[in-house]
């Protein structure tokens, strides 16, 4: 594998006529036909809302039909726990490895440690270290036979120990664990078959080759448009740790991508200038959702000009992040509009649900005690969530408002350059996207200037 990553070799496939799955799009049944001819390396690339962990999924359950086990791995906890709950759902044994304090509620009685202690072996093992522990505390020295008896039990735990292990490890068709989780003690030893690798567009490369030391073909899945993986250090960055081993993948073999074009989550307005500026038109909005909206001759994206508000950025009080008061506010007041013409009792039945989202840390802050102590919006607590792009990554809402921020004389707009980042804010939204802010400031930068154009020539289509 090493050697063909870093090379042009082609890499190698199995050659069969292609499954049919009724229950997928053409590009899904593409994507898993894909996945199960190749030897050495496959890339589902899933932009938003197309449906990435059902292909995965069933890419998974169509490979467990052809091998015993597969390793299931992820950058974080929380991606690992999204692909596990899935799985577990189609009926596939999951053992699901890491600290179990940082595994999701429905996923804890997957962990190997509950199932550890819920094996029929385990009170005897117990007792057996219980045993143990008390010769240790009550040790007479005359006793001549203590080695020996300590000896035997542990002889027996560890003999215990190593058959409920094995029976845990060989029930499950899936081992799941994040991508440094790979470098368990319990998994030493251990070979499989296929991995697969889920955001893995956000996995650092140095991460990835963890798991992939014990496997033959490795599968990933992800976008590569969307959240870049997180590098603290700027000598890192700039010596290429930035880029992911999925991306690098992409570049010099781009033959073993399937990208999935059918979307299942946005108007079709709110996706089109997402899917023409990543994606080269390619991805499409499915019939059931190309026109959904809330308000009937309703535009499905708004974007509210500052530029002759005095709303100005400044930093925020205990960080560097950037904070802006007066858009916070407005960003409410436009909100509150919006829930005025759409009626409190509708709201509430249909439980239509908001995010706002702002890349600065200290906006979020400010927009979230903003937030509670307006009375209007007591009774939707529970219907909007205020958190960063980072925290909205794969995640949707009804309407989604975002706070741009960057208001100044000399169109800095910092980390906002960071288009990915924008890509993941603009494709959260289902219905409704307003974005919050100075076109003076943002049109400077092209994509910017580009999404200023697409928005405004929406208002005379409706």
């Amino acid at each position: 594998m090493r050697d063909l990553f870093y090379s042009n070799a082609k890499p190698q496939t199995f050659t069969f006529p292609p499954q049919r799955f009724p229950y997928l799009n053409t590009t899904q049944e593409q994507a898993v036909n894909k996945v199960l001819r190749a030897k050495d390396v496959a890339i589902v690339h899933g932009p938003p809302g197309t449906g990435k962990t059902t292909t995965l999924v069933e890419a998974i359950r169509e490979t467990l039909m052809r091998e015993p086990q597969v390793l299931v791995c992820a950058q974080s906890n929380m991606a690992v726990d999204w692909i596990s709950e899935k799985l577990v759902d189609r009926g596939i044994h999951v053992l699901r490895l890491g600290n179990p304090t940082r595994v999701n509620d429905k996923m804890l009685s997957f962990t190997y440690e509950r199932r550890f202690e819920s094996h029929p072996d385990y009170p005897q093992l117990w007792a057996l270290r219980k045993t143990i522990r008390e010769l240790r505390s009550h040790r007479r020295r005359a006793d001549d036979h203590y080695h020996q008896k300590i000896d035997r039990l542990k002889s027996r735990a560890t003999e215990l120990e190593i058959r409920i292990n094995s029976e845990l490890f060989s029930e499950a068709r899936v081992i799941a664990c994040t991508l440094v989780g790979a470098a368990h003690r319990l998994l030493d030893g251990m070979k499989f078959g296929t991995l697969f690798i889920d955001e893995a567009a956000q996995a650092l490369e140095a991460a990835c080759w963890i798991p992939m030391r014990r496997v033959s073909r490795v599968v990933f899945a992800g976008d590569h448009c969307q959240l870049p993986p997180t590098v603290k250090s700027i000598a890192a960055l700039k010596a290429g740790l930035g880029v992911t081993l999925m991306e690098r993948i992409v570049t010099t073999h781009p033959d073993v991508v399937t990208l999935l074009r059918m979307q299942y989550r946005m108007h079709e307005d709110i996706m089109r200038f997402s899917s023409d500026y990543f994606y080269n038109g390619q991805v499409e909005a499915a019939p059931e959702v190309r026109f959904r909206s809330i308000l009937d001759l309703d535009t499905p994206i708004e974007w509210h000009d500052m530029s002759d508000e005095d709303a100005t950025e400044t930093v925020g009080p205990h960080s560097l992040s950037r904070v802006n008061k007066a858009e916070a506010e407005q960003t409410l007041n436009i909100l509150q509009h919006y829930f005025e013409r759409i009626g409190k009792q509708r709201l509430l039945d249909e439980r239509i649900d908001v995010g706002i989202i702002s890349p600065y840390r200290a906006q979020v802050l400010l927009l979230r005690r903003l937030l509670m102590k307006r009375e209007f919006f007591k009774p939707f607590r529970r219907l909007i969530s205020v958190n960063t792009v980072d925290g909205f990554q794969g995640q949707e809402r009804d309407v989604i408002v975002i706070s741009m921020v960057r208001s100044n004389d000399d169109g800095q707009i910092g980390f906002l350059r960071d288009l990915r980042r924008m890509n993941v804010a603009i494709t959260r939204a289902r219905m409704k996207l307003i974005i919050i802010g100075n076109t003076a400031t943002l049109t400077r930068h092209p994509f910017y200037r580009q999404l200023w154009k697409y928005v405004d020539g929406l208002r005379f289509e409706v």
